[in-house]
Formats: structure tokens, sequence, C-alpha cells
């Protein structure tokens, strides 16, 4: 099985043990992980303060980059949570339905998936 890994930027700056840490448990539960160099914020710290013009080509380029991937797994629920919860008020169409449906947080997908 195969799954993009997403790590958010607040983990990626602040706490990248983590980061390499939810890769190597993916990894010893099988998982083939991608980890696809050109993401960037999936756009959670500007919908928070309510810049929708700064948050939608973020949110763009995340369904742009993950959307065509069978999962996408993170470790963070509250990034998990904007894009199932709140990038339908952004994006619309095909992508963004598939893409909703397949991204998880880190523990969900272990328990849920594998």
């Amino acid at each position: 099985m195969q799954a993009a890994l997403f790590i958010p930027c607040y983990i990626d700056q602040f706490y990248p043990d983590v980061g390499l840490a939810t890769l190597e448990v993916l990894e010893r539960h099988g998982v083939d992980v991608v980890y696809p160099e050109a993401q960037t914020c999936c756009g959670q710290p500007m919908a928070n303060t309510g810049c929708v013009d700064d948050t939608r080509p973020l949110a763009e380029h995340f369904a742009a980059l993950f959307g065509n991937y069978e999962y996408v797994v993170c470790p963070s629920g509250s990034c998990v949570a904007i894009v199932r919860n709140h990038y339908s008020h952004l994006l619309h169409g095909e992508v963004l339905e598939r893409l909703q449906s397949r991204v998880f947080e880190l523990c969900e997908f272990l328990l849920d998936v594998l």
C-alpha cells in the first residue's frame, strides 16, 4: 500500500522529529511512503485568521499535489480537519471530493485503514 506523507509546516519547522517518527511508523507497518517535496502549508493558519484570499492558493496547491494519491497521511488532526471540513468553501470538483475522503490523521490511518 502506498501513502503520501503530508508534514504540516509547524511540524517541519518546530518538531521535525515528529515527521521522521511518522515516516518510521508508517514504514514499519509496511506502507510505501511517498513524500512530495513540493508540499507547503495546508493554509490553516491563514484560514484561522480569516484570510481566505491567502488560504485559497495553498488549498489549490495541496489539492494539485496530493489529489491523486490513494491515501494521504498527516500527523496533525487540525490540518486534516481543514482539508476535510473547510476546503469545500475554497475548492470544488472531483479532485476535492476524492481528496477529502483520502486524507487521514496518522492514528486514524493506523486504526481504520491498516
